[in-house]
């Protein structure tokens, strides 16, 4: 590395933001508010709620993101999809969030009724994706911040990467601020995929999700059904450890930080962390990137790169 790419390597800012997932019990609220509490020590540039398919899940995503407007300082954005829903339904959801004093959206499709891997059908009279889902938010409030999906392996859907990029392109035409990824694993992958995104003309900040492992074995699953791959790198680093929850756990954080801190040496600089409600998992990964409780992010840059 030569002596200007130190310097900007030292100078390099990371900023990120935490998806997490509305509570379902009472039991589970208590848990999800402490996750959040922890990792709101954390600064991060916004932390987002995800929001099932059909109009039965709208509840516990409102309750959720109206406690974090209300009682935190955090940005918050609410997943927002079209699934099962007219497109006056969707728009009164828009509404009635933005009147809570929700200005953040990830405006996704959402997942076929039938669960992932089945076909999926739009509302008769409803938005066909989440381009129209983009375009319905910004007709009601043109300061609205919105995320989209993007799919560095392709959405399972899509016929091929150039069909989901037209897609992703459709999105930001329309006014997505940026796009936030599936997670992955491989670095190379998400480079390949970016540059061909740019080439195609989009310019919107493009954000890798990062998965810390939880569960390896379920991890897989819901990898198959959504179309990303763990590759054999990933497995390797967690055999012998199925009796030992502590190498797992470790295991995990340094799996992670160090796909962070490699997408950082490539020029990355903001990231989205899947936290799955688990604090103590995304503290550790934070903690190996020099991130702490509390810090300044322009100081929280991995130490490797502040030599």
């Amino acid at each position: 590395m030569s002596d200007s790419n130190e310097t900007r390597g030292r100078q390099r800012q990371i900023h990120f933001s935490f998806e997490f997932f509305p509570p379902k019990s009472v039991d589970a609220e208590a848990s999800w508010w402490r996750s959040v509490e922890e990792l709101s020590a954390y600064d991060p540039g916004f932390v987002s709620v995800t929001y099932g398919a059909g109009a039965t899940s709208q509840t516990p995503t409102y309750a959720a993101v109206k406690r974090l407007v209300d009682e935190t300082r955090l940005a918050t954005a609410s997943h927002l999809t079209v699934v099962k829903a007219s497109k006056g339904e969707v728009d009164d959801v828009i509404r009635r969030f933005r009147d809570a004093g929700i200005r953040r959206f990830v405006a996704l499709r959402g997942d076929p009724p039938g669960g992932i891997g089945t076909a999926y059908s739009p509302h008769p009279g409803g938005y066909a994706n989440a381009a129209a889902l983009v375009s319905a938010l910004k007709a009601i409030d043109q300061d609205f911040d919105i995320s989209v999906s993007a799919y560095p392996e392709k959405h399972p859907e899509s016929a091929d990467r150039t069909a989901d990029i037209a897609m992703l392109k459709a999105k930001a035409d329309n006014g997505a601020d940026r796009a936030l990824t599936q997670f992955f694993f491989d670095n190379d992958v998400f480079e390949d995929y970016l540059n061909e995104v740019r080439r195609a003309g989009i310019t919107i900040p493009v954000v890798p999700g990062i998965m810390p492992i939880q569960n390896l074995a379920q991890l897989k699953r819901f990898a198959a059904m959504c179309g990303a791959s763990v590759p054999a790198f990933v497995e390797r680093r967690f055999e012998g450890l199925d009796d030992d929850p502590e190498g797992r756990f470790e295991a995990a954080a340094d799996l992670a930080a160090e796909q962070v801190q490699d997408l950082v040496a490539r020029g990355v600089g903001d990231f989205h962390f899947y936290t799955m409600n688990k604090s103590k998992l995304m503290a550790a990964v934070l903690d190996r990137l020099g991130i702490r409780p509390g810090r300044a992010l322009a100081d929280a840059v991995p130490e490797r790169l502040r030599a």
